[in-house]
Parts: structure tokens; C-alpha cells; sequence
């Protein structure tokens, strides 16, 4: 079984192409079910990340590939960069 605090540390990666998406910011939890419905990730810096960030990304748990000891792998569209377009049942 993992804890969620050791989920929170490992870096995830897409593996469509091969872009570190960064540490999960946070989780949406099903409560009725009882799991995880997804994971939150922030959005990517702009330019030279100046100018602020783009919405959150969230992946849907069943786009979660593999879960390793220090790497979690996605499969993500790399046009799915906002809240809207990610978040889907």
C-alpha cells in the first residue's frame, strides 16, 4: 500500500513525450467510492516563468501508467493543458 505523502514526492512524467509535468500538487478524491479520481498538477511556467502559470492540470487515475519508486508515468495528450480539457470521467 502507498501513502499518498510518498505519491507527493515523486516526479511525474508523460510518457506521450517525455515532459516532466512536475510534483502533485494536490489530489480530487472520489469520496463515495472511497479513492482517488485524479491527480492535480500545476500548470506549466510561461515565459522563463515571469508571467505567471497556466491552469492546473488534472490526470485522470486510470491515465496513471505505472507508479515507481521515485517516477510516476502519465499518458497525456500534450494538448491537455487546462482544467477544462483534463478533467474528464
Amino acid at each position: 500500500m502507498i501513502k499518498i505523502s510518498d505519491l507527493r514526492v515523486r516526479e511525474v512524467v508523460n510518457v506521450v513525450d517525455g515532459r516532466r509535468l512536475g510534483l502533485i500538487k494536490d489530489f480530487d478524491i472520489d469520496l463515495d467510492a472511497g479513492r482517488i479520481a485524479a491527480i492535480i498538477l500545476p500548470g506549466q511556467g510561461r515565459f522563463l516563468g515571469l508571467f505567471g502559470r497556466e491552469d492546473e492540470l488534472i490526470v485522470p487515475w486510470d491515465k496513471i501508467k505505472k507508479i515507481g519508486v521515485d517516477i510516476i508515468l502519465v499518458e497525456v495528450s500534450p494538448y491537455q493543458t487546462n482544467r477544462e480539457d483534463s478533467y474528464r470521467y
